[in-house]
């Protein structure tokens, strides 16, 4: 086990309210959402920490981003609501190219998703955090051609690609409630779902899986684990896919509502960046977890797998 140093704490707690989705942008900067900037609010923006200056930079967003990936122009491909679009940073604008994601059923917006190959997959989640009707999707980058792939989840949360091969993949993915990590085959052609299995188990923890990221040598999955109690530090593991034994522990001290983690490369140092939330904390629990809503970060020493690091970064083909 391990702290994680304390990055950065928003001075505005709008931010601080419910980040995730940290994401490399260049040598100097990473992007991360701040999904929506209060409980009542319905609008959210992305933001752009840059390591050189320590200085974090807000581009406000037209609703709730669920994901906000770089693109190789520039840009940010963001899921915003129930719209996919390309965010402009130089100009603040926003051009959709998927709308009325989730159109057939009411109370969900655009969650968590991955890039790889000019490809998305994406989730959403169920706004009231209970009912079996959010969705996963897949959107074909060389055709711009939309699958549904699952219409049952409640809270569809972190993804990864384990292997690949011609015309399909393995997708790991967390549908939050479960509290497990689904392992699915996926075929890119025909855009469905052809097996499924649990890959990770975690019924038995009392947080909550969030986010996810790869190990560097695609063994392990690093879990972000939200835990809506009173507790000291919040918890990002590292579980063996083989196994299903958790290898490591990093904590974020004081904030225990972990969402999210990140590869990130500055200066040829590998680090974590793990997000936390200060979202349905009471006051006087905030008190306490006076770090919640902060960014976090690991330090791994110098990074010795390129390779794997910019494989699993990659930004978004615009």
């Amino acid at each position: 086990m391990k702290n994680a140093e304390l990055l950065f704490l928003p001075r505005h707690a709008a931010l601080r309210f419910l980040p995730e989705g940290p994401y490399p942008r260049d040598a100097d900067s990473f992007s991360w959402v701040a999904i929506q900037h209060g409980a009542d609010e319905q609008f959210g923006s992305l933001n752009v920490y840059n390591f050189s200056r320590k200085e974090n930079t807000t581009y406000p967003l037209p609703g709730r981003p669920g994901f906000g990936f770089a693109t190789d122009k520039g840009n940010f491909v963001v899921g915003c609501d129930r719209t996919v679009g390309i965010f402009s940073p130089h100009d603040s604008s926003f051009r959709p190219f998927l709308e009325g994601i989730d159109s057939h059923v009411s109370g969900t917006v655009i969650n968590d998703g991955l890039t790889w190959n000019g490809n998305l997959i994406f989730g959403t989640k169920d706004l009231e955090f209970k009912t079996k009707k959010a969705g996963l999707y897949f959107w074909r980058g060389a055709d711009k051609k939309l699958f549904q792939l699952r219409d049952d989840q409640v809270c569809s949360n972190g993804k990864c690609i384990v292997s690949e091969g011609e015309g399909w993949i393995e997708l790991l993915d967390i549908d939050s409630p479960t509290r497990c990590v689904m392992r699915y085959k996926i075929d890119l052609e025909a855009g469905k779902i052809v097996s499924e299995s649990i890959a990770v188990d975690l019924r038995q923890d009392e947080a909550v899986p969030d986010g996810m990221t790869l190990s560097l040598d695609g063994k392990s999955v690093i879990i972000s684990l939200y835990n809506p109690n009173p507790a000291e530090f919040g918890r990002t593991i590292q579980v063996s896919l083989s196994s299903g034994q958790v290898e490591y522990e990093w904590r974020t001290p004081k904030s225990p509502q972990a969402t999210c983690p990140q590869w990130f490369v500055f200066q040829d140092e590998l680090l974590l960046i793990i997000t936390t939330a200060v979202e349905h904390m009471p006051s006087n629990r905030q008190l306490e977890s006076n770090q919640a809503g902060a960014l976090f970060a690991v330090p791994f020493g110098k990074i010795h797998d390129r390779a794997s690091y910019d494989k699993l970064t990659q930004p978004f083909l615009e």
